[in-house]
């Protein structure tokens, strides 16, 4: 029980909020439509469950709209972090998973779009068949009410034989409603994950077509289509709706009806101020002038970033956006901070794997050996810091850092934080810490086992090897009988052939069920943060491995952490 209370009860304690929230809104507005006197004759010529399903659909559109621009409001979730710090972990947790909340708005509003709009197909062809209808039939007099902006008039197709496809595209809603379909369309299909990592540009422009979305979102109601009755005190529909051939004689007056005004101006005005705020803020901080203080050259094609920016400060783990004029104006590419906050700059390590990384290297003269000087190098934007979850690994009393290949960057800056704060007797309540490194080849991150190395150096000269527990292993780049003698000679020096490490290379992947069985032995009673860059196939298993080694009788605890971009 412990394992789901711990890993899983707060974020479906918000998913279940998020859902009854939905349910009851659906079933209020179904019924209040279903059931109300007032849309009584619009429901004989549109059909009860249809009309009630296109509004209650439409309800919940508006509720889950308002929401799904929050979660991506960087800044703000920013500011809540850190105003929330003294939050239960597990709270304050869920700010990590913004986009995963943001995913599942979008589901929500993909499931009810499709609701409004196949309700809505019924409904025009409803009025579309009532316009044929003749004699005696209600819907034949409701269809011929006269229509004037002031008027009578229930059903807005007007001619006798009409063709509803048409007749969609005659109304403001209808024409409004295609619009923010394709767009949804165009927005959803562009976000799967293959298009994300092979085409983001791609992804990030027709992701910007929100605005279009929202736009049409607010105009799509203004054409009051859907209409009530306003005068049941003179028509009382007990004794005037099975008479239509009464209407306007004696106590049954002719039906009037209006427009239902649209309110969805009042759900999205919050959030969209909150998202042009953020917005705003977001220029103004990424406008200010960013100082290239040094470039170092690093081994396997990555360089580093040294920059100075007034005012700017940071957590361990942290990451900013970077937007080079030179090279375009729209991009902004994310890189994990791996200076530490007690640095007097902060820094990237940027890999050159495209074009955009190309470009940026030729323009810091990267491949010309010495810093040029300032004036020559190229002017950077830089938007952030913005959190993550591996801001906590500092919380905890003991963390266990698992990177694969690139996924190791986050915690440069957390290595270096935590050894600064220990060697100036800052309170640290980290009491062990366990890096996990899976790469392919360590030539691909010799930067980082540079790190590594300057780190192990120094608690070894200060005794306090105990703090750091470092293991590497390599998946790929050697064959059995190389790995073979690798290890045999490793046996007979206390310094890794590969590495140079204290701590041993271990080749191929490792097994991850002994490892937290080992860890929750050596750390028993204790809370244990797991914090996870890289595949998700991995993520899944080392979550469901939190959970299994998380004990309530002995009180040992695997909090998972992932990081989230």
């Amino acid at each position: 029980m412990v394992d789901w209370i711990t890993n899983e009860a707060p974020r479906w304690l918000v998913l279940s909020v998020w859902i009854i929230i939905n349910v009851v809104l659906f079933v209020i507005t179904y019924l209040r439509y279903y059931n109300a006197d007032d849309y009584y004759y619009l429901r004989e010529l549109t059909g009860g469950k249809s009309l009630a399903s296109a509004r209650a659909s439409a309800m919940c559109l508006k509720f889950n709209t308002m929401l799904i621009l929050l979660p991506v409001c960087r800044k703000l979730i920013s500011f809540v972090r850190g105003s929330c710090s003294c939050c239960p972990q597990p709270l304050r947790r869920q700010l990590d998973k913004t986009i995963t909340y943001h995913q599942y708005l979008a589901y929500m509003i993909c499931i009810h779009s499709a609701i409004h709009i196949g309700a809505h197909c019924f409904n025009f062809e409803n009025l579309s068949e009532a316009q044929r209808i003749r004699g005696d039939d209600i819907k034949n007099y409701l269809s011929r009410l006269p229509l004037s902006p002031n008027g009578t008039w229930i059903n807005p197709i007007r001619t006798t034989n009409p063709d509803p496809l048409r007749e969609l595209f005659k109304t403001v809603a209808g024409v409004s409603g295609v619009v923010i379909t394709l767009c949804l369309v165009i927005i959803v299909t562009s976000s799967t994950e293959i298009i994300r990592r092979s085409y983001f540009e791609l992804f990030w422009f027709t992701h910007h077509i929100f605005i279009v979305y929202l736009v049409g979102f607010l105009i799509h109601g203004v054409g009051m289509i859907v209409r009530r009755q306003s005068n049941l005190d003179n028509h009382p529909l007990s004794s005037c709706k099975d008479k239509p051939t009464d209407w306007g004689t004696g106590q049954c007056a002719v039906p009037q009806f209006e427009g239902t005004p649209s309110d969805s101006w009042m759900w999205l005005l919050v959030p969209m101020v909150i998202y042009l705020i953020e917005r705003i803020a977001r220029l103004v901080s990424g406008m200010q002038r960013v100082v290239i203080i040094k470039v170092v050259t690093h081994p396997s094609r990555v360089f580093e970033l040294r920059m100075q920016k007034k005012g700017f400060s940071a957590a361990p783990g942290q990451y900013i956006l970077i937007q080079c004029p030179s090279i375009s104006r729209l991009e902004w590419h994310p890189f994990t901070l791996t200076s530490a906050p007690n640095d007097d700059f902060f820094s990237v390590h940027i890999r050159r794997v495209g074009d955009w990384t190309e470009e940026l290297a030729k323009l810091c003269h990267v491949d010309e050996g010495d810093f040029q000087e300032a004036w020559k190098m190229p002017s950077l934007y830089v938007d952030g810091p913005f959190g993550t979850a591996t801001e906590d690994v500092l919380a905890y009393d003991v963390s266990v850092l698992v990177g694969c290949g690139i996924g190791v960057t986050p915690f440069a800056s957390v290595l270096k934080s935590f050894w600064y704060r220990f060697c100036h007797d800052q309170r640290v309540s980290l009491q062990h810490l366990h890096l996990f490194w899976v790469c392919p080849d360590t030539s691909s991150f010799e930067w980082f086992q540079s790190l590594l190395l300057d780190l192990e150096r120094q608690m070894r000269q200060r005794d306090t090897t105990g703090l750091l527990t470092v293991s590497i292993y390599l998946t790929r780049g050697w064959n059995a009988n190389q790995a073979r003698n690798i290890v045999l000679h490793d046996d007979s020096s206390v310094y890794d052939a590969v590495t140079g490490l204290h701590h041993k290379t271990q080749y191929g992947r490792p097994n991850w069920e002994p490892i937290f069985k080992e860890l929750a032995e050596n750390h028993k009673g204790l809370k244990t943060g797991v914090f996870f860059c890289g595949p998700k196939q991995l993520s899944t298993t080392l979550h469901k491995l939190c959970n299994r080694f998380s004990k309530l009788e002995d009180k040992t605890r695997f909090v998972y952490n992932k990081e989230h971009f």
